[in-house]
């Protein structure tokens, strides 16, 4: 092989091999910030097909209905605990924070944190649903699916700590 093809050959490899490292690197980077969406009777029963159920330390997204009665604020500092849930489940979430002004018993919202143990979360941030006009296609269709009616439509047998 002639000197001049070859050291072609090792810079083309090596272009190869850190492409290669740069992108596994991004991707192991990206992969921390990954938030997935679950409904509570997700993260309860699992997601799909599979039924794959989120570990504790995931970072996550839930939406669902906040359950009227359990919303319960601290009065010395801005903590406050409520539980979100759509047909077939139940999740309490907490929360240290400024809650949106449309937050309210009976509204639907979107947590976003860390899954705890005992199918708690612990939310960094809380949105609340304004209106019906627009919504995130995956989260209207989670709610069609799961959510069907009012609370009163909730099965008290399947509700989680």
């Amino acid at each position: 092989m002639n000197i001049r093809r070859r050291n072609r050959l090792y810079g083309v490899l090596a272009i190869l091999v850190g492409l290669s490292l740069a992108t596994a690197l991004v991707m192991y980077a990206l992969r921390s910030n990954i938030d997935l969406f679950y409904t509570p009777s997700e993260i309860l029963y699992g997601k799909g097909e599979a039924h794959e159920i989120p570990e504790p330390g995931q970072r996550l997204r839930v939406g669902g209905m906040v359950m009227p009665g359990s919303v319960k604020r601290d009065p010395k500092t801005l903590a406050v605990s409520f539980k979100l849930y759509d047909a077939n489940g139940v999740v309490s979430v907490s929360f240290e924070g400024i809650l949106p002004d449309l937050f309210r018993e009976g509204q639907g919202v979107v947590a976003q944190g860390v899954l705890e143990t005992g199918n708690r979360i612990t939310a960094k941030e809380v949105l609340a649903k304004h209106d019906e006009k627009y919504t995130p296609p995956e989260i209207e269709d989670a709610m069609k699916k799961n959510h069907n009616g009012p609370q009163s439509l909730y099965q008290p047998g399947k509700q989680s700590s």
